[in-house]
C-alpha cells in the first residue's frame, strides 16, 4: 500500500508524472494544499507567481503553444476564475492545449452562493459556443490521477483546446494513497488513404491552387514534411491568420499570410483559386475575410478542409473532400503523394511569391510629409533591423491591435520547420496577451522573446513584468505609443468621422514605470536611435521595454488616419 499523502500534493505529483516543469498562477486559500504541493515538489516542477490571473492564463496558453502540451494554471475560485477566463477562452479559439485548476468553495458550502462561488460548468460551459473543451470538478481524492489524466488527453486529442479542473477545498486536504497515471501522449486519426487518392486527382485537375496552413498542433516534424509536400507539388503556401510560422516566410513558394490587413493581392489570388487547400486552420472569420475570400457555407473554389477535429469538419463550409487527421500524420500523408513532372501552376506559383516580396517593400503613407513617409520613427525600419538582429527562434509575440500589423506584414518568420515555434499571437484578438506571452516564452525556452506592444495593449498586462524580474524572465518589449487606443480610433473614424469618444488615453511615464518593475528602459524618438537601443536590449541582463512614440496619424501599414477620415466623410457626403 503507497503511503498517504494530501490530495494537493497529489495534484501536483500528477503534474510531475505528466513532464510539467511550469505552472502558472496566483495563490488562493482555497487551494492552499497544492500550494503546499508545490513546495514539497519545488525540484521538479516550478510555480510561476503571476500578478494577475488573466496575465497567468496568457503564460499557461503560451506555454501551450511552444510545448505542444498543456499550459498549466491555476487560480482561486470566483474572480480568480473569471480573469482567467480571458486565457481559457484564448486557448479555444487558438487551438491551444491548456489546463485550468480552479479552487473552489468546500463540498459543504457548495450550491449556496458561498463567498465567490460560480457555476463554472455553466460558465465555461463545454458547448459549441463555449469557453473550454470539459469542465469537471473533483469531489474523491482518491480519483485525481483519473481527472488529471483525462484532462490532458482531452486538451491534447482532437482539436486541441483548455480544460477546467475545479477542486474543492476541502477535497485537497483529505489523505489519499492513490498514485499518479502514466503520461497521457497525443493520439491523432490518420488521413483515410481512399480520401489521399481523391485528394491527388483534385490537384491533377487543379490549374490555381493554394494551400491556406494554420491551426493547432503542428510540429517541427509536421510543418518539414508539409514543406516537402509543397516543394513536391510546387505548391503556393500561405498562413492563417497569426499562424504565420507555419510554413516558412523565406521559402520561394511562400505567398504570405491570410488574414487581417491581407496583403490585397493575395486577398484576389484566394478568389481566383480553383482549388484550395486548408491544412489545419478552422477557417475563421479573419482568415476568410468575414467568409468573403470564401464564401459560408459553400465556396466558389473547390475547397479541401483537413483538421484534427471532425466535429469542426463541415461545420461552417461544406467542404468538397474533408479530411479527418492531426496535423503530424496530415503531413506525412501529404508529402508521400507522387506529383507528375510537370504542373501547370508554377507561374502561378512564383506569382504568388512575387506578391508577397513585393508587399515587403516600404511603401509613404498618404497624408504624411514627403521628408517624413512613415513617421518620425520609421517602423518599416525598425521591423527591418529586428530582422536583422533577433536570432531565428526568437519567441515573436503580440496582443491585439494596429501595433502588430507591422511586424505582420514586415517580419518574416523562419517558422516551425526550422525546428521552434516562433510567432506567439492570438488569434481571439484578446488584447494584453503579447507581454504574458513573451515573459513565459523566456522563462520557458530561454530563447530571446520579443514583444510589440501598444499603449493600452500593454496596461493591460504590462504588471507581469514584476513577474518576469522574480522568476528570471527578461522579453524585450517595444511599446509604440501613440495616445489612444488606435484600432477602435481607426474604426470610429471611420464610422464616425471627427467625433471621438471613448479612445484616448493619458498615459504615464512607461520607461518610469518599467524601471520601477525591474526592467531597463529607453525612449526612442528617431529611427538612427532604435538599432542601438535594440543591441542593448539584446546584451542586457534584465528584460528592456523601448519605448517609440508613434505619431497617432501613423495608424495602419498602408494609411493614414486623416486618410480614413477624408474617405469616410466624402462617402458620407456622396
Amino acid at each position: 500500500m503507497s503511503p498517504s499523502q494530501p490530495a494537493g500534493h497529489l495534484i501536483v505529483e500528477c503534474l510531475v508524472e505528466q513532464g510539467v516543469e511550469l505552472a502558472f498562477g496566483v495563490p488562493g486559500e482555497s487551494f492552499l494544499a497544492v500550494l503546499d504541493g508545490f513546495h514539497a515538489y519545488g525540484d521538479r516542477i516550478r510555480f510561476i507567481v503571476n500578478r494577475q490571473e488573466g496575465g497567468a492564463a496568457f503564460m499557461a496558453e503560451a506555454h501551450g503553444k511552444l510545448s505542444n502540451r498543456p499550459g498549466v494554471c491555476f487560480v482561486t475560485r470566483g474572480p480568480g476564475a473569471t480573469n482567467a477566463s480571458i486565457g481559457v477562452h484564448n486557448a479555444f479559439q487558438d487551438s491551444t492545449p491548456m489546463v485550468l485548476f480552479v479552487g473552489d468553495v468546500g463540498s459543504d458550502f457548495r450550491d449556496r452562493e458561498a463567498f465567490q462561488e460560480v457555476d463554472y460548468a455553466s460558465f465555461f460551459g463545454p458547448s459549441t459556443k463555449g469557453f473550454a473543451k470539459r469542465v469537471e470538478r473533483i469531489d474523491d481524492a482518491d480519483r485525481i490521477p483519473e481527472y488529471v489524466a483525462r484532462a490532458f488527453a482531452t486538451a491534447m486529442n482532437g482539436r486541441p483546446g483548455p480544460v477546467v479542473l475545479v477542486l474543492p477545498e476541502d477535497m485537497l486536504r483529505r489523505m489519499t494513497a492513490a498514485r499518479p497515471l502514466q503520461r497521457v501522449e497525443p493520439v491523432a486519426a490518420w488521413s483515410d488513404p481512399g480520401a489521399l487518392r481523391t485528394l491527388r486527382e483534385l490537384l491533377l485537375k487543379a490549374e490555381r491552387p493554394l494551400v491556406i496552413a494554420g491551426g493547432g498542433g503542428w510540429t517541427p516534424q509536421a510543418a518539414q514534411a508539409l514543406q516537402r509536400f509543397a516543394e513536391n507539388w510546387k505548391l503556393p503556401v500561405a498562413n492563417a491568420f497569426r499562424f504565420q510560422d507555419t510554413f516558412d516566410n523565406h521559402h520561394p513558394q511562400y505567398a504570405g499570410d491570410v488574414g487581417i490587413a491581407i496583403n490585397p493581392k493575395l486577398a484576389e489570388r484566394v478568389r481566383q483559386s480553383d482549388l484550395i487547400l486548408a491544412i489545419g486552420p478552422r477557417l475563421g472569420e479573419m482568415t476568410t475575410g468575414g467568409y468573403t475570400l470564401l464564401e459560408a457555407p459553400k465556396a466558389k473554389q473547390t475547397l479541401v478542409h483537413i483538421h484534427a477535429s471532425a466535429e469542426e469538419l463541415n461545420r461552417v463550409y461544406q467542404a468538397d473532400l474533408a479530411i479527418n487527421a492531426g496535423m503530424a500524420s496530415a503531413a506525412r500523408s501529404l508529402e508521400v503523394l507522387s506529383a507528375p513532372p510537370e504542373l501547370p501552376w508554377e507561374a502561378w506559383t512564383a506569382a504568388a511569391q512575387a506578391d508577397y516580396l513585393a508587399n515587403l517593400e516600404p511603401q509613404p503613407l498618404a497624408g504624411l510629409p514627403s521628408e517624413a513617409p512613415r513617421g518620425e520613427v520609421d517602423m518599416v525600419a525598425v521591423v527591418q533591423l529586428l530582422q536583422k538582429h533577433l536570432p531565428a527562434d526568437a519567441a515573436i509575440t503580440n496582443g491585439a491591435g494596429n501595433f502588430a500589423s507591422w511586424v505582420h506584414r514586415y517580419f518574416r518568420y523562419h517558422g516551425l520547420a526550422k525546428g521552434h515555434k516562433t510567432q506567439l499571437a492570438p488569434t481571439s484578438g484578446a488584447m494584453g496577451y503579447g507581454v504574458p506571452a513573451g515573459i513565459a516564452a523566456s522563462i520557458a525556452t530561454g530563447r530571446v522573446a520579443f514583444t510589440i506592444a501598444g499603449d493600452g495593449d500593454f496596461l493591460m498586462n504590462g504588471q507581469e513584468l514584476a513577474t518576469a524580474a522574480q522568476h528570471g524572465g527578461k522579453s524585450i518589449i517595444v511599446l509604440l505609443n501613440n495616445g489612444m487606443f488606435g484600432t477602435i480610433r481607426m474604426h470610429q473614424e471611420r464610422e464616425y468621422p471627427t467625433k471621438v469618444s471613448g479612445t484616448a488615453l493619458r498615459n504615464p511615464d512607461f520607461c518610469a514605470l518599467a524601471r520601477a518593475y525591474g526592467y531597463a528602459a529607453e525612449r526612442v524618438t528617431a529611427t538612427a536611435q532604435f538599432e542601438a537601443a535594440l543591441l542593448r536590449a539584446l546584451a542586457a541582463d534584465t528584460g528592456t521595454l523601448i519605448e517609440i512614440p508613434l505619431d497617432p496619424e501613423v495608424i495602419t501599414t498602408r494609411g493614414t488616419l486623416s486618410t480614413i477620415t477624408r474617405s469616410a466623410q466624402a462617402q458620407a457626403a456622396g
